[in-house]
């Protein structure tokens, strides 16, 4: 299923993730599933495209700049039961985010389920850009979120 992913930006201090997971609750969105990285990880895979693609995003003196600065800050992925409703609050309480759609999948939590799905991808020539998930017991099912390169074939596999 094609869903809307929110990128944010937080301080990457004590307290921050429960100040938002607690505006997002008091309005009732629920967060179905979230990662996080370090910053600093996300602006290195952003040099590390500019070196493939050849496009000059920003100069190697601005990267560093990004790479010390972002240390500070933690880049979360949340996928929102209500995304529209979140980009609102969040847009309103001035957090720095983004929104893109990936594709979250129900896979049954037994040996295979995963490579048989990331299989599908690489036999239809998509690319994964990255991907995360959960389960919650050995009886129950997995929930992956998928951020494909291209969002509309891959959703196509899953029909």
């Amino acid at each position: 299923m094609i869903r809307t992913e929110i990128s944010l930006f937080l301080k990457n201090s004590p307290g921050e993730l429960g100040k938002v997971s607690s505006l997002l609750s008091e309005a009732g969105i629920n967060i179905d599933a979230l990662m996080i990285q370090d910053a600093s990880a996300y602006v290195q895979e952003l040099f590390k495209a500019r070196g493939k693609s050849l496009k000059r995003i920003a100069s190697v003196s601005n990267y560093s700049l990004m790479k010390r600065d972002s240390a500070d800050f933690a880049l979360i992925r949340l996928l929102p039961d209500k995304p529209v409703e979140a980009a609102e609050l969040l847009g309103k309480n001035e957090y720095l985010f983004d929104t893109v759609e990936v594709m979250s999948v129900e896979l049954e939590n037994s040996p295979g389920a995963l490579a048989e799905i990331t299989d599908r991808f690489g036999q239809e020539n998509i690319n994964i850009n990255y991907i995360y998930g959960s389960v919650l017991s050995p009886d129950s099912k997995c929930l992956f979120v998928f951020a494909p390169e291209d969002i509309l074939r891959a959703s196509k596999l899953f029909k």
